[in-house]
């Protein structure tokens, strides 16, 4: 070996130690001693780092958790037994943790929907969505070709007639089917008092007459519903939609239920 490719692996070596010995120095100095209550408050979380509370991960969220940014209630999966080991933790006061479920705002299956085309693309609601709104002649009901599904970690949802069915067993309430969902037809529904959800299974924005040319299960928004329950539902846009405070407490609800001419307003 001659002297001047000794000379270069010392002098890579020098360097290599002066950076080694600058990055030991900032570690040190700048170092953060993390609030030692993350570690049990991620402890506490479920670890599905399914993203319902906002942050990437649980850990994201113990952290913001223990410097006091974040409320105790956005852990969807815990419920109320998370939620009253973190308040244990933290020193704070649970609150009653509202049940709910998820529900699909279209009831038009297969054998209900009709075509203006044939589709042939990409497998995906999203990808149908952006070639002419699909094949469906409705261009608000669901597409049938499973984005929720796919987005499911937890096999909650599967799809029977062309329309996505849930396991309420197995929903973790992360709201991933609701994000994928290109024509925002999932939602989350508080129950009501007695432990259902009223709900109405459509989406579409046509007057009546315009509907009923391209769904026989739509909202015809006749506004019975509206009339009948003084208020459970409101008609918005062509179409019915639950009145969540109002609806919550009521015992008129499945007036609207057995009244629907179209049977679009559901219960589970």
């Amino acid at each position: 070996m001659d002297n001047l490719t000794l000379l270069s692996i010392l002098g890579m070596g020098a360097i290599g130690l002066f950076f080694a010995i600058v990055l030991a120095v900032a570690n040190e100095k700048f170092h953060v001693e993390e609030d030692p209550r993350v570690e049990a408050l991620a402890g506490c979380l479920p670890g599905i780092n399914c993203g319902a509370c906002g942050y990437l991960s649980c850990h994201d969220y113990a952290q913001h958790l223990a410097s006091g940014q974040e409320p105790i209630d956005k852990c969807k999966p815990g419920g109320e037994s998370v939620q009253q080991a973190l308040a244990d933790i933290l020193g704070v006061k649970a609150t009653a943790v509202e049940k709910a479920f998820f529900v699909v705002h279209c009831a038009a299956g297969i054998d209900k929907r009709q075509k203006k085309a044939l589709y042939k693309g990409v497998e995906t609601c999203l990808g149908a969505t952006l070639v002419q709104g699909g094949e469906g002649a409705c261009v608000y009901g669901c597409l049938g070709l499973a984005d929720c599904v796919k987005a499911c970690e937890f096999n909650a949802l599967s799809i029977k007639n062309g329309l996505p069915v849930f396991d309420h067993d197995k929903c973790v309430q992360c709201g991933k089917c609701a994000i994928a969902c290109p024509r925002d037809l999932i939602s989350r529904e508080i129950l009501e008092k007695d432990g259902k959800v009223t709900f109405v299974a459509c989406s579409s924005k046509d007057k009546g007459p315009d509907t009923r040319k391209v769904c026989s299960v739509g909202c015809i928004s006749c506004g019975i519903c509206q009339k009948m329950t003084e208020g459970d539902f409101i008609v918005i846009d062509n179409c019915a939609r639950r009145v969540p405070d109002k609806i919550k407490e009521s015992d008129k609800k499945m007036i609207a239920v057995e009244k629907c001419p179209t049977k679009v307003i559901k219960q589970i």
